[in-house]
């Protein structure tokens, strides 16, 4: 762990910084499965790659530094970090989840874990008395987004944090949106923390990864054993990767935010726009909550258009910012939830929390911000019936 203070230095310098062997300003690749041992039970601490890779434990160091946790993990993607924390509890145990979270959540519970009776339910986290009202003998953790994907709600955190704490369950916090750049659930009294890397951790929508941050050692001791025994362990190359663009991501994310920031507030005042999502605005529900927990409102923001407009004819318009699922690259991104993030997640339940079929998801990118409205308001104009 480094001994500094700012998280923008922290980004380039922290967890295990450089080379000592050879000096190398970056850690190496160490593209090896095995290790040679000089005798029975005499390792240099290194045995097999699954287990552990000298490339891979640099960046679990640095994003347990980041987010201010105990340990890191680093996993194949944003659904094994997900799947290999879920795979804590076990048969009759229940987790409480967010009324809007990303659709491969709600499907690996659905889907998987419910066969294994892992249950869940959906509720309004932003409603901290309806959400302690919910806690049952069999509820053993909260699962939450703030913002959340793809309402962009805003959940306090804290509050969700001392609830769990109070009832002696765990909140878990997916903090892809925000990154520990803008926001950090552990200080704010989460449990675990996990990623999908392959968005603003990354960066440039060239790898795939997934990252998790424990605040104890005893979870950070069953987290290790069950990314070992499972296995979906991030691959050294990707792993050196992923450093690279955690090195960038406070310059790139300033960025972002000032273009989102801009952009929200031109969606706001458009006469097609019928609403506008999105955390930075001061009209926003949760903002003075974001506001509080978040250095500010980040870089998604989703958006209706009003109903003589054909969503489908502003998706082909769209010249610069590409229709694509993900998010989080420099380049911006647009992309239906209803029929792409969240097709997964049955339409009575989109509806129920909000996910209408009318719904648009912005990943704003790191172009010229003017560019990006120049591209946005042609299509929504090409969209007028």
């Amino acid at each position: 762990m480094s001994n500094f203070n700012n998280i923008e230095t922290k980004l380039i310098h922290g967890g295990i910084d450089g080379d000592k062997t050879t000096g190398a300003v970056n850690v190496p690749i160490y593209q090896t499965s095995t290790y040679k041992q000089a005798g029975l039970g005499e390792n240099t601490g290194w045995e097999y790659s699954r287990t552990g890779n000298p490339t891979r434990a640099a960046l679990e160091t640095l994003i347990a530094e980041l987010e201010g946790g105990v340990a890191g993990f680093a996993f194949a993607s944003g659904m094994a970090a997900t799947t290999t924390v879920l795979s804590l509890f076990k048969q009759g145990d229940r987790i409480i989840i967010s009324s809007n979270v990303y659709g491969g959540t709600f499907r690996v519970l659905d889907k998987v874990f419910k066969n294994l009776g892992i249950t869940y339910s959906i509720e309004d986290t932003t409603d901290l008395k309806l959400l302690e009202s919910k806690i049952t003998p069999d509820v053993k953790a909260f699962f939450v987004e703030s913002p959340a994907n793809p309402l962009l709600t805003v959940t306090d955190l804290a509050g969700v944090a001392a609830i769990a704490k109070k009832h002696n369950i765990l909140t878990i916090v997916d903090n892809t949106f925000m990154t520990p750049y803008l926001q950090r659930p552990i200080e704010l009294g989460a449990d675990i923390v996990v990623h999908s890397a392959t968005k603003y951790l990354g960066g440039h929508s060239d790898l795939v990864a997934g990252l998790a941050v424990v605040n104890s050692k005893e979870l950070a001791e069953r987290l290790a054993f069950t990314q070992n025994a499972t296995g979906a362990v991030l691959g050294p190359f990707d792993s050196f990767l992923l450093i690279r663009g955690i090195k960038t991501l406070g310059v790139r994310l300033d960025r972002h935010t000032e273009n989102a920031e801009t952009i929200a507030k031109y969606l706001e005042k458009h006469e097609a726009v019928k609403h506008v999502y999105y955390p930075g605005l001061p009209t926003a529900q949760g903002y003075e909550i974001n506001k509080k927990q978040a250095k500010n409102g980040g870089a998604m923001i989703s958006f209706e258009l009003r109903e003589n407009y054909d969503i489908k004819k502003f998706f082909k318009a769209l010249k610069l910012v590409s229709l694509a699922e993900s998010l989080g690259g420099v380049e911006s991104l647009v992309c239906h939830p209803a029929t792409m993030t969240h097709a997964s997640i049955p339409k009575e339940i989109r509806e129920k929390v909000g996910i209408t079929d009318g719904l648009i998801r912005l990943s704003v990118g790191i172009e010229k911000v003017d560019d990006i409205i120049a591209d946005v308001n042609a299509a929504i104009e090409a969209a007028k019936a």
